[in-house]
């Protein structure tokens, strides 16, 4: 897919709620467990009625209403798993057919159904992810790749179904990609200047914002 794709389809609609899991010996919640939906579903700025987080500290939020995955990552992590992945396999709660990290920028606007929405960060998979799937490695793999997902903050809520499509309608002048800021993050972690690019971006998420102003104040005081 180019820079000026503008529409891609909705494999999926997933939404599930918290239940237990073990971590070892400990009892966690988790509702990384999704499951895809025909509904009609009404997107509110905090997400998907009917949709649950169990940590409202990482994950939920009007920065981390919905989470994004496109489907053309699926063959990657199928090959590292072993096995056929269904949609909503990583906690998703949109399955995209295309519009994978390198396709989409931060600051990008769509229409979701009747929703508007705009991606606000890159996914930061925790170790639940790992759990879920049997593979405590998971996550780190999701880093090394950079194809974590992507998180949209809703600017109108609305109804929205699996019928829908993705459909671009802005996108910011010199913004970076969803994996040109896992890069940054994860992976270029003392470039100085990218880290400033980065910042500059006005759509991005408060909590990325504060975890590089921090990491970019202690490079610039050593």
């Amino acid at each position: 897919m180019t820079r000026d794709a503008a529409s891609s389809r909705v494999v999926s609609l997933n939404v599930g709620s918290k239940v237990k899991m073990m971590n070892g010996s400990k009892e966690i919640y988790s509702a990384i467990f999704k499951s895809s939906t025909t509904e009609r579903l009404f997107l509110s700025r905090t997400g998907f009625h009917g949709d649950e987080q169990a940590d409202l500290v990482n994950h939920g939020g009007e920065d981390k209403a919905v989470c994004v995955f496109s489907h053309q990552a699926y063959p990657v992590y199928e090959d590292l798993l072993g096995r056929t992945l269904d949609p909503g396999a990583f906690g998703e709660n949109v399955t995209v057919s295309e519009f994978g990290e390198t396709d989409v920028y931060i600051g990008d606007t769509f229409q979701l159904g009747e929703a508007v929405v705009q991606i606000s960060q890159p996914r930061v998979p925790c170790f639940k992810l790992g759990l879920k799937h049997q593979h405590k490695e998971l996550p780190l793999h999701f880093q090394t790749t950079g194809l974590t997902g992507y998180y949209f903050r809703v600017l109108t809520e609305g109804y929205v179904s699996s019928e829908d499509s993705l459909t671009l309608q802005s996108r910011e002048q010199d913004s970076l990609s969803v994996m040109e800021a896992n890069v940054i993050m994860h992976h270029r972690k003392t470039d100085v200047s990218s880290i400033k690019k980065l910042l500059s971006l006005s759509a991005l998420a408060a909590s990325w914002k504060e975890t590089l102003s921090k990491r970019l104040a202690k490079l610039e005081t050593t």
